[in-house]
């Protein structure tokens, strides 16, 4: 870790109590706001408490580190930020000037890591990203090392499975984006006896075997459901077959606009349709006839009478 010895420069300070310029209690220890210079060269700023660091505070080391957050009886406590001689910086929970509880510490090289720390160490569950390559830890650490289920993921596809000291082992599976997975177990190499002399020096590392390797699972886009559904769900309403709704259509175009109001009893329309014209001229001529036979017949019964 980059912050060794960088915190035991404020440890070998804070009995040092060097200048200081602040407020004090009744009995004259530094109490309240202040500001101190120590001898080596560090100084404080920030919230006393009965002649020692409490509260809010800012602390410069001469070597460029500084912490700032809360104190308590002297020692980091509570919330804050450490940024170190290098670059690195931790925020998050302190408890005694360790690192404990949640944080987040970014690595100079771009790495971060997020999650659960005990007694200065990466311990519990936490996510490890690496900056070079994008990949990511998410699991549980021990101790500082990656260890116990986790899941390393990829930029294309992800492991699953256990680890100890920062190494996969036992069984396990690789996903990948593509749709399929690759079961199998870490196993350590067969060693001859004079290979395993040298198993102290040298650590060895496990081997995927690969055991089964399951189909692809192809995506596929779904159905869009038949139109009448469609129009059933768009409207709530029941579309008839195309048969009987042109008829219907047909119907409500041949029925008079008044139909609706007409009685359903009515034997004669309310009037009466004027005959042809043909038929009209029929009717005259037949009734001419007529006129002209009677004539003849008045003319025929005077020629008939006896002179007077």
């Amino acid at each position: 870790m980059s912050d060794l010895g960088s915190e035991e420069l404020e440890e070998e300070a804070e009995n040092d109590l060097g200048e200081y310029e602040g407020e004090r209690n009744e009995a004259g220890e530094r109490h309240g706001h202040g500001k101190a210079r120590l001898p080596n060269g560090d100084t404080y700023e920030g919230q006393y408490a009965n002649g020692k660091r409490n509260g809010q505070g800012q602390y410069r080391l001469k070597n460029g580190a500084r912490y700032i957050g809360e104190y308590y009886d002297n020692k980091k406590h509570g919330k804050g930020t450490f940024i170190y001689p290098d670059g690195s910086k931790y925020e998050g929970e302190w408890v005694e000037d360790q690192r404990h509880g949640n944080g987040v510490y970014y690595y100079v090289n771009g790495d971060t890591y997020t999650g659960e720390w005990f007694n200065h160490s990466r311990h519990g569950q936490g996510t490890y990203v690496f900056a070079l390559t994008g990949s990511k830890y998410v699991g549980t650490w021990v101790n500082g090392q990656q260890e116990g289920a986790a899941e390393l993921i990829h930029l294309n596809h992800r492991y699953q499975g256990k680890f100890v000291n920062k190494n996969p082992v036992g069984p396990g599976k690789y996903v990948f984006d593509i749709g399929c997975e690759q079961h199998g177990e870490y196993v350590h190499a067969d060693k001859g006896e004079e290979e395993e002399e040298e198993e102290v020096l040298i650590p060895t590392v496990p081997k995927w075997k690969a055991t089964k390797i399951t189909a692809l699972t192809l995506w596929a886009p779904e159905e869009p459901p038949p139109a009448a559904e469609s129009a059933i769900v768009a409207t709530g309403e029941i579309p008839l077959p195309e048969e009987l709704e042109s008829s219907v259509g047909e119907a409500i175009l041949e029925t008079p606009a008044d139909a609706a109001d007409a009685p359903t009893d009515a034997a004669e329309p309310s009037e009466i349709t004027p005959p042809p014209k043909e038929l009209e001229e029929e009717e005259d001529q037949g009734d001419q006839a007529a006129a002209g036979a009677e004539e003849e017949k008045e003319e025929e019964a005077k020629e008939a009478e006896p002179p007077q």
